[in-house]
């Protein structure tokens, strides 16, 4: 299917990339999982998106958003990340609010919403656990009943930011005796809370994005309930959905691409003539262009059953394994493209393209793993779109 948008929605997109135009260069070379100070200026940028209502382009008006199409809000984060923008919140805007509308209460909305529109909160997500990873229901954080609050004690992994943010959304398990997946409540917590710790944990490239988060006996408010109690796994879910179906990995997919079309054209320094006219190199050039047009074209598709109030689920799912396979093959093929130089960090006098390439691929390893492994997604897309047997 072929998607094209509205005059309005390519005007939003021509003043969105005035605007990136005119932003600041400094704020241009920011990494979100970087240092202090690129986080300081990564939250420079979301304000000023937040004043301009951008943060929530397609919230309701009565939320602290625009009311605008799913699809503005689509071409806003696919430009924001091919231009490598930081300041966009995926936790907050994309993940939990979105959660909020669908499962929250009244009050939890107007609680939380409006601080996550105006870009003063930093959330994270408490979900994986160092014995459940892709089995998800098996997580076995407890959550004791104690009058009106929680008592929560145990550990969370690979929880991105938390070194960063000030909130966290958890599963917990509040029927040790239910079915695996009955038996899990969805809450919400500060984390300067007591009890509460966190420890980094450093990927392969050695950068600090992800942490380790520790409960010990941790009091969460009853009035912090998402949804049911012991009915935890159907917002989980629907949270996840959210995740899954973004643009943002061909958007990156594609930035790179284009980065490495340049350097194919520039001259080789063995044969004296450009990359591009070697015909495997066209080739697989022309491939991965392939793949980016498709993923995007899924990402859009699921953006179109959004703006319909529909959740996508094994389409969200087939998103994501597009997306996170391309982004990994597009940076797999950047660092043979740059042959030795490939293997050259950021800092090397020698690199090419600032030793991006490296970095890149040795970071997009965690794609097909985080928010649900590919095997996961292909399950969910088996069973629930084909309508396959479960195993």
């Amino acid at each position: 299917m072929r998607y094209e948008f509205t005059t309005e929605e390519e005007d939003f997109r021509a003043e969105l990339v005035d605007w990136i135009d005119d932003l600041d260069d400094d704020y241009k070379s920011v990494s979100e999982g970087g240092s202090d100070d690129d986080w300081a200026k990564a939250l420079e940028v979301r304000k000023m998106l937040a004043d301009k209502g951008w943060l929530t382009l397609h919230w309701p008006v009565e939320y602290g958003g625009l009311g605008a199409s799913m699809m503005k809000q689509v071409i806003f984060t696919e430009e924001m990340v091919y231009h490598s923008i930081p300041g966009r919140d995926g936790f907050g805007t994309r993940m939990l609010a979105p959660t909020l509308m669908v499962h929250g209460s009244e009050e939890q909305r107007k609680e939380y919403l409006p601080p996550i529109a105006k870009g003063e909160v930093q959330w994270c997500q408490g979900y994986s656990e160092p014995n459940s990873g892709s089995d998800l229901a098996s997580l076995q954080t407890r959550a004791v009943d104690d009058g009106d609050q929680y008592v929560v004690t145990g550990s969370k992994i690979w929880t991105s930011q938390a070194h960063r943010a000030d909130h966290i959304f958890v599963l917990v398990r509040t029927d040790p005796d239910a079915p695996k997946h009955r038996g899990i409540s969805f809450l919400l917590s500060e984390t300067d809370v007591p009890g509460i710790r966190v420890e980094p944990i450093i990927n392969m490239a050695g950068h600090h994005a992800f942490n380790q988060v520790f409960f010990d006996e941790v009091r969460i408010p009853k009035a912090n309930l998402v949804g049911e109690e012991n009915r935890g796994w159907y917002v989980a879910a629907t949270l996840l959905d959210f995740e899954r179906s973004g643009i943002d990995y061909p958007a990156q997919a594609q930035r790179t691409l284009d980065e490495l079309i340049e350097y194919a054209k520039g001259t080789n320094g063995v044969t004296g003539q450009p990359l591009s006219q070697d015909h495997d190199t066209r080739r697989r050039l022309i491939d991965l262009q392939i793949q980016v047009d498709s993923t995007r074209g899924m990402a859009y598709e699921v953006a179109d059953m959004q703006s319909r109030g529909e959740i996508p689920n094994k389409e969200a799912s087939m998103a994501k394994t597009l997306g996170t396979r391309l982004v990994q093959d597009v940076h797999r093929f950047g660092v043979d493209l740059l042959g030795m130089y490939g293997q050259l960090r950021p800092g090397s006098y020698l690199s090419q393209l600032d030793g991006r390439m490296l970095d890149a691929q040795l970071g997009t390893v965690a794609y097909t793993i985080f928010a649900g492994t590919t095997e996961i997604q292909k399950n969910i897309i088996a069973t629930r779109g084909l309508g396959l047997p479960r195993g």
